[in-house]
C-alpha cells in the first residue's frame, strides 16, 4: 500500500503543498436531525502558510471519528465503503493550488480507503478536467495498481443521454463505472447561485454544465442532483474549507478569501449547502457587504433540493445538527 508520505511526494511537482426524508439516499434517513460536523485547526498551517501534512490527516481523522462516533480512524471508512468497490474522489479544482482540495487531504483519505479494504488500483481521484487537477497539484496517471488520477476531458462521458426534470446531459464514464463518489468540494461564493458547494460540485460530472446556469441555475442544480447515478452514488461529502471565498466566486479571489483552517463532512447534501451558506453570510457580514440575498443572489436551489418533489435533503436549521469543533 502506497504511504501517505509516499503518495505526497509523487503528487506534489516541484513545489510546496500550498431527520430526512426516506427519499434521502443512504444512511442519514435513519437519523432525526442531518449531522453535519466541521472541525477546525488553528495551526493548520504552522510553521509556515502551507498546510501541514500531519495536522490535515489528523484534521480529517478528527471529523470522520466525530460524524461516525468511531473509536478508530479506518471505522468510518468500513461504514462507507466494501472491499471490490471501486471509489472515486470528485474534487473541485477549477481554482488552482490555492483553492482546491489540497494534496495532503486526498493523500489521507486514500490512505484510509486503502486500509478500509480498497485496493489503491480501485481509487480515482477526478474532476472535469486534466489540466485542472495539475493546476491544483496533482499528477495525472492512469497506471494499473496505483491510484488514478484523471480528467473526464480524457475519460469521456457516456454516449446516452440522462434526464431528470430540466436536466438532460451526459454523464461522466468516471461517475458511472464508480460504485461510490466522495464528494470533495470546496467553499466559494457564486456570482450567480450565491454559494457553491456540495451539490453545485456535481456540475463537474457531466458534459453540459454551461446549459444549466440560467435562472440562478434553480432547478437545474436540484435537479441534477436528483439523477440516480448522481444521487445513489454521491455517498459522502468531506469539504474543504482550508480557504474560502466570499465574494466574487467561484474563481479564486485573493482578495475575498480566508483562511477557515477546516474540513466539514456529512451525508446530507442540502443541509451542507446550507451550513456552508451560513458561513459564507456571517464573513460577509464581517466584511460589512450585503446579504447574498440582498446581492441578487438567492439561495434559491438549496430550497428547491429540499422541496416536496426532490426531498434530497433538509435545508431546515431546526432539523441541521451541527457539531463544530476544535483541535487545539
Amino acid at each position: 500500500m502506497q504511504s501517505r508520505r509516499e503518495f505526497v511526494k509523487e503528487m506534489v511537482a516541484g513545489a510546496a503543498v500550498l431527520g430526512v426524508g426516506t427519499n434521502f439516499a443512504w444512511g442519514q434517513g435513519r437519523a432525526a436531525k442531518s449531522k453535519v460536523v466541521i472541525v477546525r485547526d488553528a495551526k493548520l498551517r504552522t510553521p509556515g502558510p502551507a498546510p501541514d501534512e500531519k495536522r490535515v490527516a489528523a484534521l480529517l481523522d478528527h471529523a470522520m471519528q466525530t460524524y461516525f462516533n468511531a473509536q478508530n480512524p479506518v471505522q468510518p471508512w468500513k461504514q462507507i465503503v466494501r472491499p471490490g468497490q471501486v471509489v472515486s474522489l470528485k474534487l473541485n479544482a477549477m481554482g488552482g493550488r490555492a483553492i482546491a482540495p489540497s494534496v495532503a487531504l486526498v493523500a489521507a483519505i486514500c490512505e484510509r480507503l486503502q486500509q478500509a479494504g480498497i485496493k489503491a488500483g480501485d481509487i480515482i481521484v477526478w474532476d472535469r478536467g486534466g489540466r485542472e487537477l495539475e493546476s491544483a497539484g496533482f499528477k495525472l496517471s492512469n497506471a494499473p495498481g496505483s491510484v488514478r488520477f484523471l480528467g473526464s476531458d480524457t475519460a469521456g462521458y457516456e454516449d446516452a443521454s440522462v434526464s431528470y426534470g430540466s436536466v438532460t446531459t451526459r454523464l461522466a464514464k468516471i461517475l458511472t463505472q464508480s460504485d461510490v463518489v466522495i464528494n470533495m468540494p470546496v467553499l466559494k461564493s457564486h456570482n450567480i447561485v450565491g454559494v457553491t458547494m456540495a451539490m453545485k460540485n456535481m456540475y463537474g460530472v457531466i458534459n453540459n454544465p454551461s446549459t444549466m446556469h440560467g435562472t440562478a441555475c434553480n432547478p437545474y442544480i436540484a435537479d441534477l442532483n436528483m439523477i440516480p447515478q448522481v444521487r445513489q452514488k454521491v455517498r459522502f461529502v468531506v469539504g474543504d474549507l482550508k480557504t474560502a471565498v466570499y465574494e466574487g466566486g467561484p474563481s479564486y479571489r485573493p482578495e475575498y478569501s480566508w483562511n477557515e483552517d477546516g474540513l466539514l463532512v456529512g451525508e446530507d447534501r442540502v443541509a451542507i449547502d446550507t451550513v456552508s451558506a451560513q458561513i459564507v453570510e456571517r464573513k460577509r457580514a464581517e466584511k460589512g457587504l450585503p446579504t447574498l440575498e440582498q446581492k441578487g443572489t438567492p439561495l434559491t436551489y438549496i430550497a428547491t433540493a429540499a422541496d416536496a418533489q426532490h426531498r434530497l435533503g433538509t435545508n431546515d436549521p431546526a432539523r441541521i445538527a451541527l457539531i463544530e469543533q476544535r483541535i487545539a
